[in-house]
């Protein structure tokens, strides 16, 4: 038992889970920046020695230079002329991850505390804690039913597309589907959990979706313009279709409050899906994606299960029924505007450090490229006729 607790998966679970703890115990310790960073390098240095890892004093050298990076990401991203462009801190994060990895290269001695998928584990648990059932409830059932319409459609067609026309592997074609259909980045991780997947595939498609949902945070609200649609519609076609939370947000503040308010619903519909994904997908991938002919155990499936999507729903049911919505709001924005923030800016910084050029650009990744541009025109397509149909006459 204690073994499987040392698995990156469960300690990035209790530290997602310890930070939340925090957050409702002493939410005014969390708020402030020091103590928060302090409390998140010492989780993150107990739970690496918990995992069996042996430290001469490197770990807190290497994670105060990714810190550090991500402090810099986000002074970047404040700068005037970039807010008014728009590009996030994530987009900084992984492109000064890239530039350093591919130069200079990544030292030896600041290596051990360059673990993207252990932080961004822990800041999906925290997550849960955003996505408020009552809140969602309040803003209509429209949103979920456009947001269940859109990733059954979009991820089937993805899989489709990968597997058949463009002969992906499972594996990729999975991460792929789902990072296109349900929430970018935090689909892509946590069905890369559930599939026990390849670290270097999941770094790929997550800079992929970074990539592209740059340029579709400009040219959607565009084209919604040149199009006539609707605050409420063109908002509901924005939610379904950027990959990214924070790029959803920037695209409808360039349309109107209205379309911003739309844009957040149907993101956060899609968001509550992730956890119920992961959990069809690790089953799935037990019974289907390996070359077993015997079909596993119910022990083998909770094996596989990546047990932070349990934390994240656990997070989301506790902090929407056990406090009343507004104070669950405010320690929802404590926790994800603090420390889930930290903690996707390091392991933002930690993909770009993990990413080789020299494999983003081979030859053969260029199936993967063109697989997910074809299943993101789809998913543009349809969510627009799904947004039209359900939103137009608002």
């Amino acid at each position: 038992m204690l073994k499987s607790l040392r698995s990156e998966d469960w300690v990035a679970t209790m530290i997602g889970a310890t930070i939340l703890i925090l957050v409702i115990i002493a939410p005014s310790v969390m708020w402030n920046n020091i103590y928060m960073s302090l409390i998140i390098a010492l989780l993150s240095y107990i739970g690496y020695l918990f995992m069996g890892n042996k430290d001469k004093g490197q770990f807190f050298i290497s994670f105060a230079f990714i810190y550090v990076l991500a402090q810099l990401a986000s002074y970047l991203s404040s700068l005037a002329p970039i807010k008014t462009i728009g590009l996030e801190s994530v987009f900084f994060a992984v492109l000064i991850g890239l530039i350093i990895r591919n130069t200079v290269g990544l030292p030896k001695l600041l290596e051990s505390a360059v673990r993207s998928e252990y932080y961004i584990k822990a800041g999906l648990v925290i997550l849960g804690s955003s996505i408020l059932f009552k809140e969602i409830m309040r803003a209509g059932a429209l949103g979920m039913i456009q947001a269940m319409i859109v990733v059954l459609a979009v991820w089937y067609f993805s899989f489709w597309i990968a597997t058949k026309a463009f002969k992906i592997d499972k594996e990729m074609s999975m991460l792929l589907s789902s990072s296109v259909s349900i929430c970018g980045v935090s689909a892509a991780i946590a069905t890369s959990g559930a599939i026990k997947g390849d670290p270097k595939k999941l770094s790929f498609v997550i800079s992929l979706v970074l990539i592209v949902a740059i340029p579709m945070m400009y040219l959607l609200p565009y084209l919604a313009g040149l199009m006539g649609l609707s605050q409420e519609v063109a908002g509901a076609w924005l939610g379904g279709t950027i990959d990214t939370t924070a790029a959803v947000v920037a695209s409808g503040k360039f349309i109107g409050e209205t379309a911003e308010q739309y844009s957040v619903i149907i993101k956060s519909a899609q968001n509550v899906l992730l956890g119920v994904a992961a959990f069809v997908i690790s089953i799935y991938w037990s019974y289907k994606g390996t070359n077993n002919e015997i079909r596993p155990t119910g022990s083998v499936l909770w094996d596989r299960f990546p047990k932070f999507v349990l934390g994240f729903l656990v997070a989301s049911l506790i902090f929407s029924f056990a406090f009343d919505m507004e104070t669950g709001k405010e320690l929802s924005r404590i926790a994800n505007r603090g420390s889930r923030g930290l903690l996707f800016s390091l392991a933002f910084i930690c993909i770009g450090l993990e990413t080789d050029f020299r494999y983003i650009f081979k030859k053969e990744n260029s199936r993967y490229i063109w697989s997910f541009l074809t299943a993101q025109t789809f998913n543009v397509i349809i969510t627009l006729v799904v947004a039209w149909l359900l939103f137009s006459q608002l």
